[in-house]
C-alpha cells in the first residue's frame, strides 16, 4: 500500500479527487461534472446535496482501495461561495452563485451606510464586485430574507464546508476570508467593522490555521485497522495554487496564472492598494500564511477565445488554428511600426491569419504587461513565472520577456497546482520526507 494524501479540488465545472504520494507525484485522479440546480429565484447554482453525496462516495471509494495507505485529507475550492447551516448543521439555503446579479438598491444602501465604494474597496483590498464580494451575499440575506438569516447558525465558505463534511469541525480559513469578500479589513488585519455592526460575526466559526489539521477522520481500512487521518481546514483555490511556488522559491517573484482570467500574483508586495490600482482591477488575497498577496486581473483568456473564433470565421480556419502559428519576430516589428494602419475590429485589414493573430497578441500582451506591472511596482522582483495555457504560447512569452528585460521570465508547469498546494499546506502532518526541489518544471524564455 502506497502512503498518500487525498485532495478534493472543487471547481465550478470540474470536481476532482486526487491522490499524491510522499514525493508529490500524482497517483490517482477522478473527475466529475455535476449538474447544476437553481435557487429560489431560478438562477443557476451548485447543487449542494449532489456535491455532498459525490464527496462522501469518492472518499469511501478511495478508502476501500487496497493500493493506497491514506495518511491525510485536504480540500481546495472556488471562493466567494457560502454554505449556510442551521442549528443542526444542515444547509438551509441554496449554494448561491457568485455570478448572480446583486440588487442595485441594496448595493447603494450598503455603501452609503459604510463610507462609500472607494473607502470600502481600499479597506477590504477588493474592487466592487457585487456577489463576488461574498460578504454582501450574507448582507443580502439579512435584508431580503430576514427569517432565513435568523435561522443561520454558521456560514462556511465552500472549502470549509467540504472539510466539515469529513472532520465534523466548523472552521473559517483566512485564505477564503481574504479573497475579495469585503469581510476583512486589510488595514487593521481583522474583520471589518461593518461585520460587527450588522451582528454577523457570530455567523462565522473561529479562524483556523491552514497549515494545521482541523481534526481527524476515523475509519476502518481494508484490513480492519481503525485509522485516524488528519483533515485540513481547506483552502481558497487561488491561494492553494500559489503554495508550490512559495515552497520552491524564496527570492521575489510574480506568478501569472493564466486561464479564462490571467491573474498576476506578487506575494512579496505588501504595499497598501491605492485607489488607482483598485480602479485597474487590482486586489489583495491573503495567503495560507495570512500574508497579503497583491494581485491584478485581466480577462485575457476569455478575450483570446472570442477573438480566435472571429479569426476562424473570417479566415475559414479551425477554431484552434492559432496553435499552429509560429512566432515571427519580424512580423511583430512590422506590426508595431504600422499600428495606426490596421484595426483588430476589421480583420480585412490583415492579409493572413498569421498577421491578424500576431497583431491581436501584440495588443493583448501589452495589456497583460500593464496589468502585471501594477503588482511589480515597488518590489525587487527577480523572476516572472507563467503557468496555464499562455505559458505554451511562444508569441505571448516572447513579448512578455521583451517587456521585462531585467527580469527572468519562465514558462512554468505544475501538474494540478491547486491540489498540490492543498497537500503541501499540511506537509509536516502526514509526510516525513523533505519537499522535493523539482516540484515545478521551468523553461526560461530567451529573447
Amino acid at each position: 500500500m502506497i502512503p498518500s494524501i487525498a485532495i478534493f479540488d472543487v471547481g465550478k465545472t470540474n470536481k476532482k479527487i486526487m491522490l499524491f504520494n510522499e514525493q508529490y507525484q500524482l497517483l490517482h485522479e477522478e473527475n466529475k461534472q455535476l449538474r447544476e440546480t437553481v435557487d429560489e429565484d431560478g438562477f443557476p447554482c451548485e447543487d449542494v446535496n449532489a456535491l455532498t453525496a459525490w464527496l462522501t462516495q469518492s472518499l469511501q471509494s478511495v478508502l476501500s482501495n487496497t493500493r493506497y495507505d491514506l495518511k491525510a485529507i485536504n480540500f481546495a475550492a472556488y471562493g466567494a461561495s457560502f454554505v449556510h447551516l442551521d442549528e443542526h448543521h444542515k444547509p438551509i439555503t441554496a449554494l448561491y452563485n457568485y455570478l448572480k446579479p446583486y440588487p442595485a438598491d441594496l448595493k447603494v444602501q450598503f455603501y452609503n451606510k459604510y463610507g462609500g465604494e472607494a473607502l470600502l474597496a481600499r479597506q477590504t483590498a477588493s474592487p466592487i464586485l457585487g456577489s463576488l464580494n461574498s460578504g454582501l451575499q450574507l448582507y443580502r440575506l439579512k435584508y431580503e430574507k430576514p427569517e432565513i438569516f435568523g435561522k443561520i447558525k454558521y456560514s462556511l465558505h465552500l472549502p470549509q464546508y467540504l472539510s466539515f463534511l469529513v472532520s465534523k469541525k466548523l472552521t473559517t480559513d483566512i485564505s477564503s476570508v481574504g479573497c475579495h469578500t469585503h469581510l476583512w479589513d486589510f488595514e487593521r488585519n481583522e474583520y471589518h467593522a461593518w461585520v460587527l455592526k450588522e451582528n454577523m460575526l457570530n455567523k462565522f466559526a473561529a479562524i483556523h490555521r491552514c497549515d494545521e489539521p482541523v481534526g481527524t477522520y476515523t475509519a476502518s481500512d481494508p484490513v480492519s485497522r481503525n485509522i485516524q487521518l488528519p483533515v485540513g481546514t481547506g483552502l481558497h483555490d487561488s491561494s492553494a495554487a500559489l503554495i508550490p511556488y512559495i515552497a520552491s522559491f524564496h527570492e521575489p517573484f510574480v506568478l501569472i496564472s493564466t486561464g479564462t482570467w490571467c491573474i498576476s500574483l506578487n506575494p512579496f508586495n505588501h504595499l497598501p492598494l491605492t485607489d488607482e490600482e483598485l480602479a485597474q482591477d487590482c486586489l489583495c488575497y491573503l495567503s495560507y500564511q495570512g500574508k497579503p498577496v497583491k494581485a491584478s486581473r485581466l480577462f485575457a483568456g476569455y478575450e483570446h477565445e472570442q477573438h480566435a473564433r472571429r479569426m476562424a470565421d473570417h479566415f475559414h480556419t479551425a477554431p484552434d488554428h492559432y496553435e499552429n502559428v509560429k512566432l515571427d519576430i519580424g512580423m511583430l516589428d512590422d506590426l508595431r511600426a504600422a499600428r495606426h494602419q490596421y484595426s483588430l475590429q476589421n480583420l480585412s485589414s490583415f492579409s493572413t491569419y498569421e498577421q491578424a493573430y500576431h497583431a491581436f497578441m501584440l495588443e493583448l500582451t501589452d495589456r497583460q504587461i500593464r496589468s502585471t506591472t501594477l503588482v511589480i511596482n515597488g518590489t525587487d522582483v527577480k523572476r516572472i513565472f507563467v503557468d496555464g495555457g499562455f505559458s505554451k504560447n511562444k508569441i505571448f512569452m516572447h513579448l512578455l520577456a521583451d517587456a521585462f528585460p531585467g527580469i527572468e521570465v519562465y514558462a512554468a508547469s505544475v501538474p494540478q497546482s491547486t491540489a498540490l498546494g492543498a497537500a503541501l499546506s499540511i506537509h509536516r502532518h502526514w509526510n516525513k520526507n523533505d519537499i522535493r526541489k523539482d516540484l515545478i518544471a521551468l523553461e526560461k524564455c530567451r529573447i
